[in-house]
């Protein structure tokens, strides 16, 4: 019996066919150059089977409308939310496709082995759909892993399931809406205003449900930033010195009316003396990093490795496709009751930097359950090592390092301490401070990215007077908000579910690409373009019920989704619901097209316009 198994990538092939074959696998040239072919023998559902592992480039199918449709100037963008669609297989794979027919027509099984996403599931059942019209009568399994090693790959080998087809239809809608509303707008937005302004006439003005949502985050942020008014206020600066110099903090923080805080300050003075009211010691905890899960190695690789989102997650798959880390997609962070831990800190005992560290879990019985978060997405385990690695090199050296001792940490205990909590009083203007003794470092140990420094205060006592060493009412003034950096981009995207896990990355490089924002100096700050602000100022002055530039809709999409692939929303409902709405907003947008040239007019020169509305009619 022949079975024919496909993987979603080149590399991931090879690592397969090496652990299925134990290493023995004969590679074959495909009919695509970067397609090759591995055949090996394998022992599946109690029979002596020849195996064939090949492999795709992502998504062989593109979606686009029908001729002439799909050229700019075939007709009105409105009429796009209506043209008929057609799913076909793009040109750059169509070798790939002539391998999965060629091969398909020899074996008898096929397995798919596709990354263990939605994505996944919807490549999945375009490879399905190319290898039975090769064969019909192929019987068709799915793998379901999250890890490349060779037990969590044998026991997917040897119990397969099958495509999850509510989750394929959910992306198969999620292409239709984007390619619908995205072609109607970026061919409204592109030809309208270039034809309005000469200096826009070299670029795609495209439009996209997550990238404009993005771009709004930072236009607003902007906004915020370039319309602050800073205020004066002031606050009372006390500082005691015995022995040890500590600060203590006004309970009001400060004030904005100078002449209330020149009464307080002056009551102080008449009678400048301190007493400890209180005297509070508890023990403390520093509490140790939650399961890594996609958007937090996001942001952690920007804000603290410098390393952009984007090319974090390029790293992270070519690690996983190597075996080095789980499946780097994931919005899980918490680890199932069975995990197991020891296995995988054992790959870890003889690493040069934190092999001790390690070794301290295992046989110092410091090992403690990591902590649980409330995200699980049932498919795959928080992002974690699987093997040790000591040659890397550059960013993808401190990619793994940083997942590595992240695992590390979840594995081990909080840290522990003991602060001691002061209030003293001083004509009735209560001062705080607090110290603090670190006991046991514990995770800190390997988490390096994160400090607890201890804080030694002066030895006082509940009752204590003292005198003030310095006693002074100062002013300060409000400093502007920042920029957006690309941790607080995601995290925002996080939270209003623009994107997943998956494609988070992928829209903030295409605001960059399109030059809707640029990253503004060494801060890596985002900074909005002229042509960003305006498309986002021109959008917001329309006047649109639901705006396009805001996260609701794409937010109420992606919840809608997550209903289709649970089974509890028809996909067509949700189809029909998104365009229907979208397509209003495109009315209004182009019957209000002066309103965004006027926006744009601000940055760039109106030059020969002639209202576009008098091309085509709505109809």
């Amino acid at each position: 019996m022949r079975v024919l198994c496909v993987a979603e990538k080149p590399s991931m092939a090879t690592e397969l066919s090496k652990i299925l074959s134990q290493g023995t696998a004969n590679r074959r040239d495909g009919l695509d150059q970067y397609c090759a072919n591995w055949d090996f023998n394998y022992q599946f559902q109690n029979k002596s089977c020849l195996f064939t592992m090949t492999s795709i480039r992502g998504h062989i199918m593109t979606l686009d409308f029908i001729a002439p449709y799909n050229k700019w100037l075939s007709c009105q963008p409105l009429f796009l939310f209506e043209t008929p669609v057609q799913k076909l297989v793009s040109k750059e794979m169509k070798n790939v496709e002539k391998n999965l027919l060629t091969e398909a027509r020899r074996a008898q099984i096929l397995i798919i082995w596709t990354d263990c996403d939605r994505e996944g599931e919807n490549i999945g059942e375009e490879i399905a759909n190319i290898c039975k019209k090769a064969n019909s009568n192929i019987i068709v399994y799915r793998a379901k892993y999250s890890v490349v090693q060779p037990s969590h790959i044998h026991n997917a080998c040897k119990s397969p399931i099958t495509i999850d087809i509510l989750q394929a239809q959910a992306v198969n809608i999620r292409m239709i809406i984007d390619l619908r509303i995205g072609a109607s707008l970026t061919r409204f937005q592109t030809l309208s205003l270039k034809a309005a302004f000469p200096e826009l006439d070299k670029d795609i003005i495209s439009y996209g449900s997550c990238q404009f949502p993005t771009l709004g985050f930072i236009v607003d942020q902007y906004e915020k930033a370039k319309s602050f008014i800073p205020e004066n206020f002031w606050y009372i600066f006390f500082s005691y010195t015995k022995q040890e110099n500590i600060e203590f903090k006004w309970k009001r923080n400060k004030l904005f009316d100078y002449f209330t805080a020149v009464i307080l300050y002056e009551c102080c003075m008449t009678e400048p003396t301190a007493k400890v009211i209180l005297k509070k010691e508890k023990p403390t905890s520093k509490w140790k990093p939650l399961p890594l899960t996609t958007v937090e190695l996001q942001k952690a690789a920007s804000k603290i490795l410098k390393i952009s989102s984007d090319e974090t997650m390029m790293i992270a798959e070519s690690l996983y496709n190597k075996g080095f880390i789980s499946y780097p997609r994931t919005e899980t962070d918490q680890y199932t009751p069975n995990f197991e831990f020891k296995p995988l800190i054992e790959k870890q005992l003889t690493h040069p930097q934190w092999g001790k560290f390690a070794n301290s879990l295992i046989s110092g019985g410091k090992f403690r359950e990591p902590r649980k978060g409330k995200n699980n997405d049932n498919s795959h385990p928080p992002i974690h090592p699987t093997a040790q690695v000591v040659n890397l090199e550059g960013n993808s050296k401190k990619i793994y390092e940083f997942i590595t001792r992240r695992f590390l940490a979840c594995c081990s205990d909080d840290a522990k301490g003991s602060q001691t909590d002061f209030e003293v009083d001083i004509a009735g203007e209560i001062f705080t401070t607090s110290g603090l003794t670190i006991f046991e470092k514990n995770y800190l140990g390997v988490y390096t990215y994160e400090k607890w420094n201890a804080k030694t205060i002066p030895n006082l006592n509940y009752g204590e007077i003292f005198t003030p060493t310095i006693f002074e009412l100062r002013e300060g003034i409000t400093s502007a908000p920042k920029l957006l950096t690309e941790a607080e981009l995601i995290s925002l995207m996080d939270q209003n579910q623009i994107g997943t896990d998956a494609t988070i990355q992928d829209h903030i490089k295409k605001i960059l690409d399109r030059k809707y924002a640029y990253r503004e100096n060494s801060q890596q700050l985002f900074m909005p373009s002229k042509l960003g602000i305006g498309l986002v100022e021109g959008y917001n002055n329309i006047g649109l019920e639901r705006s396009l530039t805001k996260p609701l809709l794409r937010r109420q999409l992606e919840q809608q989704l997550k209903m289709v692939c649970d089974g509890s929303l028809q996909h067509e409902r949700v189809l029909a619901d998104s365009l229907s709405m979208y397509k209003e907003m495109f009315i209004k947008s182009f019957e209000n097209l002066p309103i965004l040239i006027n926006e744009l007019n601000k940055f760039f020169t109106l030059e020969n316009f002639q209202n576009l509305q008098t091309r085509y009619e709505l109809s």
